[in-house]
């Protein structure tokens, strides 16, 4: 499995030497591009999305990067040994930290996690819906969405401390978020790291916490946005609006807000990729004689010439009279009708007459169909 896989750098298109920005900006451009919403017609595009989601949540990681940079997809296989199975260790477990292994082992965290932890982490993305009528999003439009979100505390900058103040040095770790303690293993007694209890790993506490957010650094808001929704735009496609999501933790970026468009149906068309449909209704003497009809597009009634003898159900097309192509401003779709042929009711006794006479004339010899069918079944006409 893992030899077919591509190169997660060549996947996201960097360099072996890109650092986390350039990592995460590769990312959002991929995603963008490769969406299984943007990219309906492409059925290789959910493999794609796939695929960029999984070399990113490796090189994103740095110790997952660090394993997939030395070993390649074999160090990504779950089935090798938890990620260390059948690896050299070079003459022992040198190298290693062991408050690191036993500190997973009896529940702390170890300087790396501690580590970890501290680091920029990005916010949580969020969800919002919007409706928009099929014109809308035909022709694209504007708007207002509100929802809530978490943001940095604007009274402490995210700090947590009472304005004035700042928060101090831990003195249970000394401000690095770990202390040392002394436990007993199968290989003897063994000296670990944990996570301190006092400042929950972050090296520092707070005597006096900000009363906006509680000491937290983050509060709850309701935000309201403009959403510029795109011409050509599909039912339950997104938006992605960056950086409207959650608030990160430890200066991370926000994260980013998916706005999925729900499209209200039409009394009149009905659509289908870019192209949409609709049925036109004509009169019997229009369809035996032709006639130049109105058919109604997205831009207004347009004029259309039907050939005479034009059969129920028979369908016509007006080329770029559909809906925009959401990637290209110069590419659309097409409009195709149906003519229905409508059988006229309520006759008068003229009326009858009128059409009893002109079956009379016409006799099978207009009716091409039913000539062939009759002789189909009885091998010659019949009346």
């Amino acid at each position: 499995m893992a030899d077919n896989k591509r190169d997660y750098y060549e996947v996201l298109g960097i360099d072996k030497n890109a650092d986390e920005q350039t990592i995460k900006k590769a990312y959002r451009k991929m995603v963008k591009e490769h969406h299984p919403d943007v990219n309906p017609d492409d059925p290789k595009a959910e493999e794609k999305f796939k695929e960029i989601n999984e070399a990113y949540e490796v090189l994103r990681d740095s110790e997952k990067r660090a394993r997939y940079d030395q070993y390649g997809h074999a160090g990504m296989d779950p089935n090798m040994g938890g990620g260390f199975g059948g690896f050299d260790f070079g003459g022992g477990f040198g190298g290693f930290d062991f408050g690191d292994i036993f500190g997973n082992i009896f529940g702390g965290g170890g300087h790396s996690s501690s580590a970890r932890r501290n680091m920029p982490q990005q916010g949580e993305d969020l969800r919002a819906h919007v409706v928009v009528s099929f014109e809308e999003a035909a022709f694209g439009c504007k708007k207002e969405i509100s929802y809530n979100r978490i943001e940095v505390c604007d009274e402490c900058n995210g700090s947590g401390a009472k304005k004035g103040t700042s928060a101090e040095t831990c003195k249970a770790c000394g401000g690095t978020g770990q202390v040392r303690v002394t436990q007993r293993t199968p290989f003897g007694m063994v000296q670990t790291s944990k996570t301190c209890e006092a400042c929950g790993g972050k090296g520092k506490t707070i005597k006096n916490p900000c009363t906006n957010c509680r000491g937290t650094g983050y509060v709850r808001v309701k935000k309201t946005l403009e959403v510029t929704v795109p011409a050509g735009i599909d039912d339950g496609q997104r938006i992605v609006l960056q950086k409207q999501g959650n608030a990160g933790k430890n200066g991370g970026d926000y994260g980013d807000l998916y706005v999925t468009v729900s499209v209200r149906p039409h009394t009149v068309f009905e659509r289908d990729g870019y192209d949409i449909y609709c049925d036109v209704p004509i009169t019997f003497v229009e369809a035996a004689l032709g006639a130049e009809i109105d058919i109604p597009t997205l831009d207004g009634k347009v004029k259309y010439t039907i050939p005479e003898g034009t059969q129920t159900d028979t369908r016509f097309t007006l080329r770029g009279k559909g809906i925009q192509n959401i990637r290209s401003k110069n590419s659309k779709g097409d409009l195709i009708f149906k003519v229905v042929v409508e059988v006229p009711k309520g006759l008068t006794a003229n009326q009858k007459s009128a059409l009893k006479n002109f079956a009379e004339v016409c006799g099978n010899s207009n009716y091409t169909k039913k000539e062939s069918f009759l002789k189909k079944i009885f091998g010659k006409d019949k009346q």
